[in-house]
């Protein structure tokens, strides 16, 4: 039996974890001093909290307690490392890179520092969605002061060899941020093997609570230091002023504590499950498409619980209509009010028709192999279902040119 409605939107967020659940819950009504608050016992509870969640959360990415700063989420961590540092480094230089597949958060932070006047380079990215070193060789100037560069996908799910990239900027003496939002926790993450100098990381992609994040700040060989992006009463030495975020900061830590934890578990259940959901949709259906890199041949470059389809002939949102028993995504989160397709598909080179049949599945810790065989049914019946309808999907089972007749129609 199974349970309805299924949750396969794993990449947009996650169920929080009982277990982080339970270790939050004192520091709401128990414990819930101010961490600030230096002359009394609730104060002093709080504080060491705090004070476990950043060695935990450090020991977890391989850094030291004092390089991590407590944030709202990965899209403040975004933004205070990418106009930090613009700010900071303005001297030096007023150009940074990233890629065209990146994250809202960081291509609005750098849409928003060009306006200012800042030069921001968008390279492109091949048609798995990685990005070219030596092309990113010959972008790096000596006005480069920031090249920032996800670690995975949030929709097509493709791991980039972030340690590569670090290496690199290290050589040309380039602070490089990373968004690894949707990595820490789910494959392993090392700040010191990578060389990464700055990372974003979100409490509700791991099974944790929402509304709280980190931001890995190298102090060190080199040592990158940032502009405060929020003023009043210096907290977090001076990066991020606010009243710590006490019971979230315990719950992000817990989470990535478990995540670490049960890592190899996890990972081999999850991606046996998307494998078997992509082996099987291929079995029964015709005309689709993976987006990034395919899981059966480069399992190490896709995140494990992330698939992402193109069922050709078929409208993404009126797939999502036929399923609608079945939480799913045809994008990011943060962009699923845009009627337009995914920007991270079309910077792949995947035509606008078939961006807009693509669906993404996110399978996550509480998912189980009967909800994802469920799901394929129900997907594989929509899809029949909605190209009977379609006189494009008879005309090119037909053998039928489409591109000949969309030419001549223009």
């Amino acid at each position: 039996m199974v349970k309805l409605p299924i949750y396969l939107d794993n990449n947009a967020t996650t169920q929080m974890d009982e277990r982080v659940f339970e270790a939050m819950k004192p520091y709401f009504i128990e414990y819930f001093g101010n961490a600030a608050s230096r002359n009394h016992s609730f104060g002093w509870k709080a504080e060491e909290a705090v004070d476990w969640a950043r060695e935990t959360i450090a020991r977890s990415i391989h850094a030291d307690p004092k390089e991590i700063v407590f944030t709202s989420g990965a899209t403040e961590s975004d933004n205070l490392a990418i106009k930090g540092i613009a700010e900071m480094y303005a001297s030096k230089g007023d150009h940074m890179i990233t890629l065209t597949t990146e994250h809202k958060a960081v291509l609005d932070t750098c849409k928003a520092l060009e306006r200012k006047g800042h030069r921001v380079t968008y390279m492109q990215v091949s048609k798995e969605g990685f990005v070219d070193l030596d092309m990113l060789r010959d972008a790096i100037t000596d006005k480069t002061v920031l090249v920032t560069i996800m670690h995975a996908n949030n929709e097509i799910g493709v791991i980039q060899d972030i340690e590569a990239i670090g290496k690199l900027c290290h050589e040309k003496g380039v602070i490089f941020h990373t968004d690894s939002t949707q990595s820490v926790g789910k494959i392993p993450f090392d700040v010191q093997k990578m060389n990464v100098d700055l990372a974003s990381i979100s409490g509700h992609k791991i099974y944790g609570p929402k509304g709280v994040g980190a931001l890995y700040v190298r102090k060190k060989s080199p040592r990158v230091k940032l502009a405060s992006q929020m003023d009043g009463g210096g907290h977090e030495r001076g990066m991020r002023s606010g009243t710590l975020n006490v019971p979230g900061i315990v719950g992000l830590a817990k989470a990535l504590e478990i995540c670490i934890s049960d890592m190899a578990s996890d990972t081999k259940r999850i991606q046996s499950m998307r494998d078997k959901m992509w082996m099987d949709f291929q079995a029964e259906l015709d005309e689709i498409y993976i987006n990034g890199p395919d899981p059966l041949d480069k399992p190490e470059w896709r995140l494990p619980g992330n698939l992402n389809v193109s069922f050709a002939f078929v409208e993404g949102e009126a797939l999502m209509m036929g399923i609608k028993d079945i939480a799913v995504s045809s994008g990011s989160a943060c962009t699923s009010a845009s009627l337009e397709p995914s920007y991270v598909l079309k910077a792949l080179g995947v035509g606008e028709d078939l961006a807009h049949t693509s669906i993404r599945f996110g399978i996550g810790r509480f998912n189980t192999q009967e909800e994802c065989d469920y799901t394929v049914r129900q997907v594989v019946e929509a899809v029949r279902h909605l190209r009977e309808m379609s006189p494009l999907y008879e005309m090119a089972k037909a053998g039928i040119d489409l591109k000949k007749i969309e030419w001549a129609a223009h």
